[in-house]
């Protein structure tokens, strides 16, 4: 005989807790929202026995599709790293159709923004001049490069894939927390969970009317060949990755696979007369554009750092010379700084004479006297972050840090005011989890996915993150965070 907890409909526990947060899936009142009352209801259907060996499938298509990412960590004074299967939870978060759209016409009006501020500031600098933006703001950013300066990339468009970070606060109301335009990763995740839950609830989908996102690696494809140089209507397309060290390996594998391209190392090109080459058993063959996902620190040893074993020798010269295209182009780092972030909003009204639709979250710039003494007064409370690190490090969260760490970030942002950005405490939304047996609230984001070429397209979803420590704010994998599947329904 079964014990009778374990047949018991597990979101029937009477301790799950809303608490003070907005809730995506229940109300204040513990109903749950209209358009999560399908799902409510089916997973009311399933026993805890029946949910927990769901999950075990799932886990275990993940082991075998080898969807995994490597943490870092110091042993002995040097970094080691544990590849791990990635965190995933069966209960999916849902977006209604209206609310979509709002997102969808937000985000596309931000990644015009940035692409137009991009262009500009490598061009006519017609921001900084109108003082719109501080000039030392971007000239002092970590990832602004001169080498760009005049260069004319296909369509004008920069960051070609991008991942925005948002938010809800308390109201539920959706804050962008951040800009991704570098290397925005995660992709492969959002697309491996679809496919888990499909495995584990086939029938689900159709019925409850949820949008498609298996599209995605042919759009990407698309947005790539139509950055073609010289409009060449069948362009050669390669990804181009680190090596298998990296620890989004598997992504790289992942996307090239889906998307029918080459995967190639920087020892796999060549640059000869500025055009760029790929060896292959048939000698070599051109290669119009290059997918990279390699930072540009490492892309070209005879341009950025000259003992990187990673890149390939003279092709910043084929970019220059208009023979190639990097998506994305070298230099939208500038963009990823989080003190340029601040002024995204200030971006879309002077280039598209709009009203952001999507907000910020309010940012203080430590580079500013005044905003620098709030800060100071306020650590307890605030979050503080390095402008150029991601994955959750070089980051002080106020309310959960110790004196000695407190005082550590004072001594930084004293010395280096320019690296530093804080916010406020952001009671970020929570979402019902499952873990260890029981059903609690999660807080998570929400990395959707633009991709920028002929046009902007957004595929109906994206990584929803969660953050499976207790208690904790930080959704990345590195920090112990997983994921959701990501539903966008029809109605």
């Amino acid at each position: 005989m079964p014990d009778p907890s374990e047949t018991r409909p597990f979101l029937l526990e009477d301790n799950y807790d809303i608490g003070e947060f907005f809730d995506e899936m229940f109300t204040a009142t513990g109903a749950p929202h209209p358009h999560y009352e399908a799902i409510y209801s089916r997973l009311r259907q399933l026993s805890k026995e029946s949910f927990e060996e769901r999950r075990r499938r799932a886990s275990i298509s993940f082991l075998y599709q080898g969807v995994t990412f490597t943490v870092y960590h110091e042993n002995e004074g040097e970094q080691e790293g544990i590849e791990r299967i990635f965190p995933f939870d069966l209960i999916p978060r849902i977006i209604p159709r209206q609310e979509w759209e709002i997102l969808e016409t937000g985000l596309s009006q931000r990644v015009t923004a940035l692409n137009l501020f991009l262009h500009d500031i490598y061009h006519e600098q017609r921001i900084l001049r109108e003082k719109i933006i501080p000039a030392e703001l971007v000239f002092g950013a970590r990832h602004f490069r001169r080498e760009m300066v005049g260069i004319h990339p296909p369509r004008n468009v920069y960051a070609h894939i991008v991942g925005s970070d948002l938010v809800r606060n308390e109201r539920g109301e959706y804050l962008v927390l951040e800009d991704n335009l570098r290397s925005p990763s995660g992709v492969s995740y959002m697309l491996e969970n679809r496919q888990a839950m499909k495995r584990t609830f086939p029938n689900l989908f159709q019925r409850h009317g949820v949008r498609s996102i298996e599209h995605y690696p042919q759009e990407l494809l698309a947005t790539l060949r139509s950055i073609a140089p010289h409009d060449n209507p069948d362009p050669t397309v390669v990804l181009l990755t680190p090596g298998i060290y990296n620890s989004a390996y598997f992504e790289h594998t992942y996307l090239a696979r889906q998307m029918g391209i080459e995967i190639v190392e920087g020892r796999d090109l060549v640059v000869h007369d500025n055009r760029v080459f790929t060896r292959t058993t048939r000698g070599l063959k051109p290669v119009d554009v290059i997918y990279r996902r390699i930072d540009d620190d490492f892309i070209d040893p005879l341009c950025f750092n000259h003992t990187s074993m990673l890149g390939v020798s003279g092709l910043v010269n084929a970019y220059r010379a208009g023979n190639v295209t990097l998506a994305n182009a070298i230099g939208t780092g500038v963009a990823d700084d989080k003190a340029v972030y601040a002024f995204v909003p200030d971006m879309i009204r002077f280039y598209l004479s709009e009203e952001p639709i999507l907000q910020n979250v309010p940012t203080y710039l430590a580079m500013r006297e005044e905003d620098r003494a709030y800060i100071l007064d306020h650590l307890e409370s605030l979050v503080v972050k390095s402008v150029n690190e991601s994955g959750g490090y070089g980051m002080l969260v106020g309310t959960q840090s110790t004196r000695e760490e407190r005082e550590r970030f004072r001594e930084l942002i004293q010395t280096h005011p320019r690296n530093f950005i804080a916010q406020p405490t952001i009671r970020l939304s929570r979402h019902p989890t499952y873990q260890e047996g029981h059903l609690y609230g999660c807080h998570v984001d929400l990395r959707p996915y633009i991709l920028s070429g002929e046009g902007v397209t957004i595929v109906p979803g994206g990584l929803t993150r969660v953050a499976l420590r207790r208690g904790s704010l930080v959704v990345n994998s590195s920090q112990g965070g997983g994921s959701k599947d990501t539903w966008v329904l029809n109605r």
